[in-house]
Order: C-alpha cells, then sequence, then structure tokens
C-alpha cells in the first residue's frame, strides 16, 4: 500500500507543469526568471492557442506598470494565487519599469506572440502601452537609460550592458518592417515615429563609438547620458572596452542594408580591435578549490579557441577585473570568490560576428 501510494504522488507531481510545482524563494528565483524566457522565446505557436497561455497573459498585463512598462527578474509564468493584491498594488510605481535583464521585450513578445493566435484586444493595448514606454525613454541623442522614467545613479546613463539597447532597437526595427510576430500591431503613424527612434539610436551607436588615435574602436557597458563618454556602472563594472556589448552592437550595425561611410568605419574598426585582442593559449574552467566550493580559474591551453575578456582598461587595452570594492585588478584570480564566480568576466561573442564580417565585407566593401 505505502508502495501505491508514493506512486500516485510521483503521478501526481509530473502531471503539474514544472513552474507550478516550483515554491519560488531566493534561491531559485534566477532559475525562475530563466524559464520565463525559455517559454517566450521557445515555446511553439501552437501554446498560444491554449488556455495556460492566456493565464500566464493575465499574470503579463497584471504586472505591466502604468508607464507602460515591466520590473525585471520575475518568474511573470507563476501561478499568482492571493499575491495578485500585491502585484496590482505595485501597478503605480515609476521606478522599476526597464529594459535590463530582457524585462519589457520579453513581456511584449510574449503579447505579440499570443495576439497573432487569440487577437484579443486587451493583448494589443498592453503591447502598445509597451512601445509607448519604449519611445518615452529615448534621449534626445537616441540612447536609453537602464530605468525610467524613474531612475537613479548610474542607471541613467546610456545602457549597452546585457544588450539592452540593442533589443530596444531590435524591437523597433521588427515592428516598423513588419517582422513576426510584430507584423500586425502598429500602424503607419507608429511606424513613422519607430523609423525615426532607431534612426536616432543608430547615431548614437555611431556617436558613442571609442575613438582611439583617430580610430574607431569598440564600445563601453554603458556611456555618459551627457558626453557620451564611457562611465561605470555598479562597483565592478568600470569605464573600459567591452567586448560582449561591443559584438553586439556590431552585428546590428551589419545588418543594416546600404551602410554609409560612418558605419562601414565603425564595423571595420570594431572588427579590427577585438582581432588585436582576442586571447589564445587559455581557456576558462570550472573546478572544485581547496575548500570544497565551486570556482573558476584561467589555465594555459594551447588548443583552446580564442576568447575575450568582458573588459579591457582604456589606458594600455589589457584585461580589466574588479571586485566590489572597485578596485582595478589585472587577473581573475585576484577577484574575490563571490565576484568571481557571480559575473561573466570572459566570452567568446565577437568570435560569432567573424563569418558574418566576411559576407558583409563582400557585399558592402
Amino acid at each position: 500500500m505505502k508502495k501505491h501510494f508514493i506512486c500516485i504522488i510521483l503521478i501526481i507531481t509530473m502531471a503539474v507543469p514544472l513552474f507550478a510545482q516550483q515554491q519560488i524563494n531566493p534561491k531559485d528565483y534566477e532559475y525562475s526568471s530563466r524559464e520565463w524566457k525559455r517559454i517566450v522565446r521557445e515555446s511553439p505557436d501552437a501554446f498560444f492557442k491554449t488556455e495556460e497561455a492566456k493565464r500566464i497573459a493575465d499574470n503579463v498585463l497584471a504586472y505591466q506598470r502604468e508607464t507602460g512598462g515591466w520590473p525585471k527578474n520575475l518568474p511573470i509564468h507563476r501561478p499568482l494565487g492571493d499575491e495578485l493584491d500585491v502585484v496590482l498594488s505595485d501597478k503605480k510605481k515609476r521606478n522599476d519599469s526597464t529594459t535590463d535583464n530582457d524585462a519589457t521585450i520579453l513581456e511584449m513578445t510574449y503579447l505579440a506572440r499570443l495576439y497573432k493566435q487569440q487577437p484579443e484586444e486587451r493583448y494589443k493595448k498592453a503591447f502598445l502601452q509597451g512601445v509607448e514606454f519604449l519611445l518615452s525613454g529615448q534621449y534626445d541623442n537616441g540612447g536609453w537609460p537602464q530605468f525610467w522614467p524613474e531612475n537613479h545613479g548610474y542607471q541613467v546613463q546610456i545602457t549597452y550592458n546585457d544588450n539592452a539597447m540593442v533589443q530596444t532597437l531590435m524591437v523597433i526595427r521588427n515592428l516598423r518592417n513588419g517582422v513576426a510576430p510584430f507584423d500586425s500591431l502598429v500602424d503607419d503613424a507608429m511606424k513613422t515615429r519607430l523609423t525615426k527612434a532607431f534612426d536616432k539610436g543608430i547615431e548614437c551607436i555611431l556617436n558613442t563609438q571609442i575613438i582611439v588615435n583617430g580610430e574607431p574602436t569598440v564600445w563601453c557597458q554603458q556611456h555618459d547620458y551627457k558626453t557620451l563618454k564611457p562611465t561605470s556602472a555598479r562597483a565592478y563594472e568600470l569605464a573600459s572596452f567591452c567586448s560582449a556589448e561591443s559584438a553586439s552592437l556590431v552585428r546590428l550595425l551589419m545588418e543594416l542594408p546600404n551602410p554609409d561611410k560612418r558605419i562601414k568605419a565603425a564595423v571595420n574598426g570594431a572588427m579590427k580591435w577585438f582581432e588585436a585582442h582576442k586571447l589564445t593559449g587559455i581557456r576558462v574552467e570550472r573546478f572544485t578549490n581547496e575548500n570544497g566550493k565551486s570556482d573558476t580559474r584561467v589555465v594555459n591551453d594551447e588548443k583552446a579557441e580564442p576568447i575575450w575578456a568582458r573588459d579591457y582598461d582604456l589606458e594600455q587595452g589589457k584585461p580589466l577585473f574588479c571586485d566590489r570594492n572597485g578596485v582595478p585588478v589585472k587577473t581573475l584570480a585576484e577577484v574575490g570568490h563571490e565576484r568571481r564566480n557571480g559575473y561573466s568576466w570572459y566570452n567568446r561573442a565577437p568570435a560569432s560576428l567573424y563569418k558574418q564580417y566576411e559576407q558583409w565585407k563582400k557585399k558592402y566593401m
């Protein structure tokens, strides 16, 4: 009898969706937000015809602020239950709407995909409020802050970090061009506004590219919203040359049709910088340290594929690392255990550009 009882429990548990099984707490909160990203990006179109998709949409609408944007790092798909009243009471907040960590972009994408399968007006209305939120945050110079309409500290700076501005521009571009799932949501008047915003955004990218000895290089994770110069964000995110975010900016520029001389110079300059600053003969590995903790280290490996440091100092162009104390160091080993393992200090993002760059050169150079 006991075995049968256990089997029944297992069957019931397996029948419940993964996100419904989870009890959200600080330990698995990040996992749950990743699951939300997977649902938005990887669910088949057929899913958006279901009642479950509509249930999740109710949450999306509930979390949307009166600003038109959404807060970040939320497992929006999780059943709310008694929490709904609290969520609704937060709708008037004006200081947590953001595009950081894919926020707002994810929710807008979800609504767009749902609207194609179940064209209810409330989904389109919420989506268009999101569009207005995106447009409202753009500076006259073409950049976007990390949070708006209310922000503080480094949140006011033009934010390339985590591809926030690139993803915003991609949504704007796809809306303007009528690319699915954004192909039935805006009229011609809105497309005119979107075109203006997109062009201003590209101008901002070109104007913020770091120039060294008259040559365009790459970008910082964030740039001053007034001077356009590289600037710091969190204590361990110093003003620097930043490889991963720059790779996304270059990819966006290469996708522009009929690039002019400035765009060609920007792309060529960045690719030249990537080539000059790639790191060979090393790789990053996870291991168990002498204290029994999971850790990260850099080891020599002549067969390793090229990698790039996330940050390079602005004076010498050398790999740059930093802990929460804000003091720059030269190696990953000098960073404390928490930040050493809690941040992406190396990446291969530029490597993904080379094939596309060769094709781009053949077409435009």
